[in-house]
């Protein structure tokens, strides 16, 4: 399932959720790391990149190889982007009303600024075909007000920033001299060093009975237990780091890269809009790592191999970033 969907769907229901029906967050129960902006350095190397077994555009595995670079040790925070946007005023995609000339399918009094919020639904689901029963589109929800304009990022300054599209992490990016991940790239340090394995630390979900990441625990979407200590986004470094030393790799929340999607699948995504035509807001790029909202019966995609497109300025609840230096 590819959340492009929202982008082109959700914006003719703006400004029909509000925030009091958003879920809220769970009280926070781990020991969690106090996150900096330290990096590791991944020495490169060849890999088997993609996975046969769970969905078809994970495939097919093959060889890929990476040359040496760095990698944020954790996701980019409220407090950083914070940073950030005090220093440069930047205003991120979720704040601006979308340009009108790249949605020619939706109604001009239907664009409005905002972001894709989960909702848990109410009186169970039918089918988890149909992700609209648990997405809305939020209009004021934005890297301030993540889950819509009545919630706060006041006391989540370690929590990884969301609502933020491609072009903001890029933006971010550029200020902090700094690049985002190929999705090779992403991939290769996610595994840890565990090359052929199925996640980014070995062949179990929960190895000895103990969390590796956040994510969804229960039935989705309507029963999450929250027994890894969180029900919804988790502040950064409160799980276990892979073999490099990398927190939250897999889990908590999807992470952009510098990837575009197949060239085929933008095209077959807006029929209306071939690529030649394709506005730069609206091509698809590649997300890696999963969220929170990932669960055995939906979405088992908290695995390295995992991937997904996304439209370039695209925002949500549960999409976030980190960086990647590329010097010798």
């Amino acid at each position: 399932m590819r959340f492009l969907w929202l982008a082109c769907i959700a914006v003719l229901v703006a400004g029909a959720m509000t925030a009091s029906a958003v879920v809220k967050q769970a009280p926070r129960s781990a020991v969690c790391r106090v996150p900096d902006r330290s990096e590791v350095h991944i020495a490169g190397g060849t890999f088997q990149m993609g996975s046969a077994e769970y969905y078809a555009e994970e495939g097919p595995v093959h060889t890929e190889t990476v040359a040496p670079f760095w990698i944020d040790r954790y996701d980019v925070t409220n407090a950083e982007f914070a940073k950030f946007v005090a220093a440069t005023g930047y205003v991120t995609d979720a704040e601006k009303r979308p340009d009108p000339a790249d949605y020619p399918d939706i109604p001009k009094d239907k664009l409005t600024a905002g972001g894709a919020v989960f909702v848990s639904p109410k009186g169970g689901v039918r089918t988890t075909e149909d992700p609209m029963q648990w997405w809305s589109f939020v209009s004021g929800a934005d890297w301030r007000h993540p889950d819509g304009p009545d919630s706060t990022i006041a006391g989540h300054d370690n929590d990884p920033v969301v609502q933020v599209s491609y072009n903001d992490a890029l933006a971010y990016a550029k200020w902090a001299g700094r690049e985002l991940p190929t999705e090779a790239q992403y991939e290769f340090a996610a595994r840890g060093g565990l090359d052929g394995k199925t996640y980014g630390w070995g062949d179990e979900l929960t190895p000895g009975g103990r969390y590796q990441a956040n994510v969804w625990q229960g039935t989705f979407p309507g029963s999450n237990s929250g027994a890894d200590g969180f029900s919804g986004r988790a502040p950064v470094g409160c799980f276990p780091a892979n073999g490099y030393g990398l927190y939250d790799t897999i889990g908590n929340v999807w992470k952009w890269t510098s990837s575009l999607y197949a060239a085929a699948d933008n095209a077959d995504a807006m029929p209306e809009m071939p690529m030649a035509r394709t506005p730069a807001s609206r091509v698809l790029r590649t997300i890696k790592g999963g969220s929170f909202l990932c669960a055995p019966n939906y979405c088992r995609r908290y695995r390295p191999a995992a991937r997904q497109s996304q439209e370039t300025s695209f925002s949500a609840a549960h999409l976030g970033f980190r960086t990647v230096r590329n010097d010798p």
